[in-house]
Formats: structure tokens, C-alpha cells, sequence
């Protein structure tokens, strides 16, 4: 109730004070107009306050003294998205309202699209870079499949950067701080014809970690990257421009901490001395935000990205012609162990190449009748080849023997005296072992199961092709009532092959039916019990992968789906109002990841079915002499929500029957004075699932989950209708005052505050609410001084100010039932910033 106070007193604050949205920074005078900031949300300019939809802008100017670095770091000023990155440096997820996914799982592609200069980045990790010299950010609310050709079911960011100028320019800066932080960016532009402009960027960030791995002595979470990118512009005649961009990036991280936010019993065996467990060091939950890890190996993360884009624009008599062609490469590798203690359990190494190729066109009138139209089309070609290997660390015979017991009384007592005396005190691992043995000599008691090397290799090959046609237009039916209608066709595929490997023999038995066991007089499920420590298929009916195409899956998944969008706006003088209803499609995703299961196998299928998106939403942008207010009520469902819940050592992905999220968005902005720019963002959000009978089964709900004393195991699913999702905060809100005054003729002083608020919110379903609900109250500052006539800046920026503590993200811990992990939040970090314009 108090959250829900608070936000409410947010949101009257921000509706009776509007603030100066993000992108109006060094605005601030009396001929402060609003129409100047151009955005191209509909792929076309226009007005931030004349587009109707619900649009988020964040400028350069606001980038830079927010200290906003990259995209994790954009959330702060844009309340509706949020951005968390997980287990590894690539391993990222966007959302906005509350919709996202896409992270973990390179089947599944992201709600949110990311576009930079027009080009889509097919995945998360490609969009990680620091950002680049830019205009501006748009982050686009709402579904937009009308207009943009891939994967927009929740949202767009498009990222606008600064092209070539024909005028002699540049900017170079450094940035120190704590952590050993050293950051240097570069950027300079000009003419190399009358006719051909470039500009050539770069920079390199280096920081310690905040993490201390207490086992290694190493720092983890640390930022190792740098990055070039060249743009070129030829521009010979009025009528024509080319834009040629190509950019290298390389990240090498020690990414990500992990701690302990919940022991169950079998990290506390890990914990416990001998005999009593391996008395190896485990994590404390009751010291989270100490930030210390305890890994047994360094994580390390290996990241690359190259392309290369080409924009070219016509103009005709009437209307224009841009086509957009681009090409990536996108490589990932990351290695962690995955157990997250001090006992060498299992080790995950990944790696990912995806290659894309993407091709646009659009055809836009430009004439200045009643009627504007856009007419579009879309291709992408994508090759993706990812996977895994999970394997056993030399602890994992201990680990695995004490987690099963000692053979009890029961059964020693029915077994013959000397095999009840060799039996006696040992584990149940060791037991079934031996049994088989008399029987099976392929079995040798202490050396077959839960050996150092076993595991799983779990790799993909996918190839994508998808391609979308698309228009808009708008007619103005009067000077103030304008109706604007858009279609698209998309068309998907997707063609996998897999090759998983298990070499986990304890997997591989049929523990309720062990085939030695009537050799020797015994039930063949006396050992079914030890189910739980089947971590790979022990699930399924043949305990071992189904690799595929086969003579039953063809390994090819299509779709396609026809998404439109009207729109009525109506302008009232100073306040724009609107009415829209959109609909919204993403193509449907293979589970890439050991928890892929042939649909006849124990529920969990291959693949999970689109997403299908309705959204209705009423809007009214307000502008004044010195400020505006942008409100935006919607009411958003999305049928088929691709659910890519990680449930230890894989993912569950199914469908959701339906979810949906009724809210309310307020942006605003104001210049009280010439030298005080406020400003003010708020997002409501109430989410429930209507319907979601196939939820992943999770050990903490007992009741829905309950284990079978037979088989260790618990049930696939439960039912998550009527609940309300899981991290999707109900309130989220962002305030920022500058200050800008003249210090002497030459010199200016200026100051920057914001504030960054998220309600307690359950992070993850798959973790206890008790455990993993956790709220942001974050502060960040500036204060430089600038010298226009040196071109120079100095500033001292900090972020966190306050060392608010706060769990990203949260989920079951691997191999350790009953345990649960989660991922800090940075710590206070601050700096000087020195920079130089010329």
C-alpha cells in the first residue's frame, strides 16, 4: 500500500509539474519550442508531439551528462524499459511494460526490438556495444509490427546516431573513477570532397569488477571493450544521399557475480564439514550486497560483433525511396561455473555465431495534400550456430553420493549378508552400482556414474529467412482530425538440426525399471527415488535426447500472420489527443537447450507458437510555452506469451494461454526559468495471466508442485492463471532537475540530478517471492563546467549515489534443488569526466 501511495503522489507531481523529457536538455529559454524535437517513430519525421503513440525520447545531451554508457544504463531516464543482464556479458533482456524476453535461449528472439540507423540487431548481445555519437534514443511503447519488419510484439528502441558532417568537427574525452574505471571516446567528422563527408569513432572502457571472487582472489563483473565504427555519406546532388557504416566491437569480461540468496540442503551439504558434506565455501545469503562470490573458476566471457550497413535515399517527384542493407556477425563464448560455490561440481561453456543479413525498402510520398502514405518491405536472412557443454567438476561423485544417502536398513535387510555387509554406510549411488555389476561388468562400482568429464553437448544449427510487407498512411479528414490506418504481412521460417550428445550415464537408467535388477530378485524401482539427480532427461521416457529432423519432426517451423493498426488523432490547439488500436506478431521460437523435448515426450515441446498482441490505447500530448505532458492509457494483451522460464540447468519454453497488462504512461516536461529544466516519467503497470495452465513446475510451490515419492521428480507444469507475473514492477518512475548558469562570459556551471524509482517487485516465478521481491531507489548526479570558447568540459558525475541495494534478477540455483541465486546490483561508482570539443 505505501508503493502504491508513493506512485500515486509520483504521478500527480509529474501531472502538475511537467518536466523537460529527456531530449530537451540546453533547450531552456523563452523561444523553448517542442515541435524541434523530431523523432521517426512511423519511419517518417515527425513531431515528438504530432506522432500519435506513446514515444520516449532521450537525446545525447542527456546521455552524456546522465553518465549513460550503454543500453543497461538507458532504463534510468526511461521508466517503461527495463534492461537485465544475467548469467553472462551477452546474455541481456529488454522489455518494455513489462514485456520481454528472449534472454538465454538463441531459439527464442527478443519482444523488443533493437534498430540502430534503421538496422535490426537480431539479438540482444549485438546491441550491448557503449553507445556510439548519437542524436537520440527512441524507445517506441506498444506493439509496432506495422511498420517495423521483425520481432516489435512489445516495443522498438531505435538508436539514431550522428552522420557526417561537411564542416570540420569533433570530440574527444576521458573519464577516470573508482574501480580503476578508464574510459576514452573519440569522434571526428568532416568533408573529404564537396560531395563526401565521413565520420570515424572509437572508444575504449576498461573498470575493475565490483565482485570479488573470494575463492580466485579475482575481480569479477569488471568491463573490458572497446570498439571503432566508420560512417561515410555521399551526398552529390540534393536528390540522393548514400550513408555506408561499418563497426567492430570486442568485449573480453569476467562476467557475471552470482550470489547466494537462499541455501537449501544441498548447497549446505557442499558447506558442511566432513564427514558431514564437502566442506567446500558456499555463499552467504545474509551477506548479498557484500559482493562477494565464490566460484571455484573465473568466469570469462569472449564477445565480437562487425557489420556493415548501407542506406540510400532517393527523391522523386512526390514521394522518396530508402533501402537499408546490412550484415552481421555476431561470435559469443562464455565459460562459468555453473554451481556457483567452492566445490568443483559442473562447468558450463558456451559459444554462439550468428551471421544476418537484412534488407529494407520503403517508399514514402512527400507532398503536402491531405493524404500521406508509406509502403515497405522487409528480408532477413539469419544462419545461427550455438550450444553448450555442461560437464562434471571432480567433486561431483562426493556431491552426488552424499545427496542420495546411505542405503537404508529397509533394503540392506532383504539383501543377502554379504551383499548387506559390502553395502553397509555406503550411498545409494555406490549400491545401484554394485548390484548392476553382479550382473553387468560394464558397470564397475565407485567409477561409472557421476565421473569428472560427463555431461551433456547440446548444439544447434538454425537458418531463419523472414520477410514482411507493410504500409501506412494518414489522411487528414479535417485541419485537426487526422485518421491514420496501417497493414502488415509477415512471414517466418525456421529450420534447425540438432546434435546433443549425453554422456551422463546416470541419465541415461530407467531407475523406475532398472534392467539387472530381476536378474537379481529385485523390484526394478527400488532406486527410482534417485529420479531428482537425473539432471538430463531423467524426465523423459528413453532418458536421452531425441535429436532431430527425424521421421516424426522435420525440424521446420513456419508461420505467418496479417497485423494492422488504426489510429484517429485529434488536435485540440496545444493538446493532441488520440485513439489507437494495434495489433502486433512475433513469429514462433525453437527451445534451444537441453529442456527440448519431442511434444510426445513429457509435454515440453520443441517449439512454442507466436505471440499474437492486441493493444488499445488513448493518448494526449500537451505542450506549453515552456514544457509538455504526454499521458498514455492502455490496455495490452498478448495471446501465446513465449514463457522462457530457466528452471536450473535448462529452459521451459511454452506459450502462456494469455497475459495481459492494463497501465498508464505520463511523460512531461518544464523550464519554470530559463536556467531549471525539470523533468518526470511514470509508468503504472497492472499485469495478470488470464490463462496459463503450463507454467514450469518450481520446487518452492509445494502444492502445485508436489514430488513423487516415487521418482524424486516433480510434475512438468503448474497453473499460473490468475496470478500476476512476475518482474513487472507496478510502479516506475524517473525525475531529473538541471541547472545551467553563466559562471563569466565564457563559462558556464551546470548541475544534473535524477532519481530512478521501481516498486518491490517478485523478480522471477521460478524463485520465492520471500526471497526475491526487491524495489529500486536509485539516485544519479552531475556537476561540470563548460567553456564554449575552448570547446572544454569538466564534470564529476556518480551513479547510485546513495549505494542503493537491489537484486536484477534471481533463479533456481543449478543442480542444487531447494537453493536459489540471484545478481546484485552495481554499487555507488563516480568519476571525472574531462572533455574536449573542437
Amino acid at each position: 500500500m505505501r508503493n502504491q501511495y508513493f506512485g500515486a503522489s509520483m504521478l500527480a507531481l509529474a501531472a502538475s509539474m511537467p518536466a523537460f523529457a529527456q531530449d530537451t536538455a540546453g533547450q531552456a529559454g523563452d523561444n523553448f519550442a517542442i515541435d524541434e524535437i523530431v523523432v521517426t517513430a512511423q519511419k517518417r519525421e515527425q513531431t515528438l508531439q504530432d506522432v500519435p503513440i506513446s514515444v520516449a525520447v532521450t537525446s545525447q545531451a542527456t546521455i552524456e551528462k546522465a553518465q549513460v554508457r550503454d543500453m543497461i544504463d538507458l532504463q534510468t531516464v526511461v521508466p517503461s524499459l527495463s534492461v537485465s543482464q544475467l548469467n553472462a556479458t551477452g546474455q541481456t533482456n529488454f522489455s518494455i511494460r513489462g514485456f520481454g524476453n528472449g534472454n538465454g535461449n538463441d531459439g527464442i528472439e527478443a519482444s523488443v526490438g533493437v534498430f540502430i540507423d534503421g538496422v535490426y540487431r537480431s539479438r540482444t548481445s549485438s546491441a550491448l556495444d557503449d553507445l556510439p555519437e548519437i542524436e537520440r534514443v527512441e524507445v517506441l511503447r506498444g506493439p509496432q509490427s506495422t511498420l517495423f519488419g521483425k520481432n516489435v510484439s512489445a516495443g522498438a528502441i531505435s538508436i539514431v546516431t550522428a552522420k557526417p558532417q561537411f564542416e570540420f568537427g569533433g570530440k574527444a574525452e576521458v573519464s577516470v573513477g573508482n574501480l580503476d574505471q578508464r574510459l576514452v571516446k573519440a569522434s571526428i567528422t568532416g568533408p573529404l570532397s564537396d560531395t563526401v563527408a565521413v565520420r570515424v569513432s572509437g572508444n575504449v572502457n576498461k573498470r575493475d569488477g565490483y565482485f570479488d571472487n573470494v575463492t580466485t582472489g579475482t575481480d569479477v563483473n569488471n568491463r573490458d571493450r572497446w570498439s571503432v565504427r566508420g560512417d561515410l555519406l555521399w551526398n552529390p546532388n540534393e536528390d540522393f544521399t548514400l550513408r555506408v557504416i561499418g563497426d567492430y566491437n570486442k568485449m573480453t569480461e569476467r562476467c557475471c557475480g552470482v550470489v547466494t540468496i537462499l541455501n537449501g540442503p544441498a548447497t549446505q551439504f557442499i558447506g558442511a564439514p566432513a564427514p558431514f558434506g564437502l566442506g567446500k565455501p558456499i555463499g552467504d545469503p545474509d551477506a548479498i550486497f557484500d559482493r562477494d562470490v565464490i566460484f571455484n573458476a573465473d568466469p570469462a566471457n569472449r564477445l565480437s560483433g562487425k557489420g556493415i550497413s548501407a542506406q540510400a535515399d532517393w527523391q522523386f517527384d512526390g514521394m522518396a525511396l530508402t533501402s537499408i542493407t546490412a550484415w552481421r556477425n555476431q561470435k559469443n563464448a562464455s565459460n562459468q561455473d555453473i554451481d556457483f560455490t567452492g566445490a568443483s561440481i559442473s562447468e558450463n561453456a558456451t559459444q554462439n555465431d550468428i551471421k544476418t543479413f537484412t534488407q529494407e525498402l520503403r517508399l514514402t510520398s512527400t507532398g503536402d495534400g491531405p493524404l500521406t502514405w508509406l509502403l515497405g518491405a522487409f528480408y532477413q536472412d539469419e544462419k545461427i550456430n550455438t550450444g553448450r557443454d555442461i560437464t562434471y567438476g571432480s567433486d561431483i561423485r562426493a556431491f552426488a553420493d552424499g545427496l542420495s544417502g546411505q542405503v537404508p536398513a529397509t533394503l540392506l535387510g532383504a539383501l543377502p549378508p554379504p551383499l548387506a555387509a559390502a553395502l553397509n554406510g555406503r550411498s545409494n549411488i555406490f549400491a545401484l552400482e554394485f548390484l548392476q555389476s553382479l550382473v553387468n561388468p560394464g558397470v564397475v562400482p565407485g567409477a561409472t556414474y557421476f565421473q569428472e568429464g560427463d555431461g551433456i553437448h547440446d548444439f544447434y544449427d538454425m537458418d531463419q529467412r523472414s520477410y514482411s510487407l507493410f504500409g501506412q498512411f494518414d489522411y487528414e479528414i479535417t485541419e485537426r482530425l487526422t485518421f491514420t490506418g496501417g497493414l502488415a504481412y509477415l512471414n517466418d521460417r525456421k529450420e534447425v538440426v540438432s546434435d546433443v550428445v549425453l554422456n551422463d550415464p546416470f541419465s541415461s537408467v530407467n531407475l523406475q525399471a532398472v534392467p539387472e535388477f530381476p536378474f537379481l530378485g529385485l523390484p526394478g524401482n527400488i532406486y527410482g527415488g534417485l529420479g531428482a539427480l537425473q539432471f538430463f532427461y531423467g524426465n523423459t521416457q528413453n532418458h536421452a535426447p531425441v535429436n532431430f529432423p527425424n521421421s516424426d519432426e522435420d525440424g521446420i517451423l513456419k508461420g505467418d500472420k496479417v497485423t494492422y493498426a488504426a489510429r484517429v488523432s485529434y488536435d485540440i490547439g496545444d493538446v493532441n489527443t488520440y485513439v489507437s488500436y494495434a495489433k502486433g506478431w512475433k513469429a514462433g521460437a525453437y527451445n534451444l537447450s537441453s529442456d527440448s523435448r519431442p511434444a510426445d515426450a513429457n509435454g515440453v515441446g520443441r517449439s512454442a507458437g507466436p505471440e499474437d498482441v492486441t493493444v488499445i490505447e488513448i493518448g494526449a500530448k500537451a505542450r506549453f510555452e515552456r514544457g509538455f505532458i504526454n499521458v498514455a492509457l492502455f490496455d495490452q494483451q498478448i495471446k501465446g506469451f513465449q514463457s522462457n522460464a530457466f528452471t536450473g540447468l535448462g529452459y521451459s519454453l511454452v506459450n502462456a494461454g494469455k497475459q495481459s497488462t492494463k497501465g498508464v504512461e505520463v511523460d512531461a516536461s518544464y523550464f519554470p526559468v530559463d536556467w531549471i529544466a525539470l523533468t518526470g516519467a511514470v509508468t503504472y503497470l497492472d499485469p495478470t495471466y488470464d490463462s496459463f495452465p503450463g507454467a514450469a513446475c518450481v520446487s518452492y510451490d509445494t502444492v502445485r508442485c508436489p514430488v513423487d515419492p516415487a521418482t524424486g521428480r516433480r510434475p512438468n507444469f503448474r497453473d499460473l492463471t490468475g496470478d500476476t507475473p512476475a518482474g513487472i514492477p507496478e510502479w516506475t518512475f524517473s525525475t531529473s532537475a538541471t541547472i545551467t548558469r553563466p559562471i563569466t562570459d565564457t563559462m558556464e556551471g551546470f548541475m544534473r540530478v535524477e532519481y530512478y524509482y521501481v516498486s518491490d517487485t517478485h523478480l522471477t516465478e521460478t524463485t520465492p517471492p520471500e526471497v526475491a521481491t526487491y524495489g529500486t531507489n536509485q539516485i544519479n548526479a552531475s556537476i561540470g563546467v563548460t567553456n564554449e570558447e575552448l570547446g572544454l568540459e569538466v564534470m564529476l558525475w556518480a551513479r547510485n549515489l546513495t549505494n542503493d541495494e537491489a537484486l536484477i534478477s534471481s533463479f533456481p540455483t543449478v543442480a542444487q534443488d531447494g537453493s536459489y541465486s540471484g545478481y546484485p546490483n552495481a554499487p555507488r561508482t563516480w568519476g571525472v569526466n574531462v572533455k574536449k570539443t573542437f
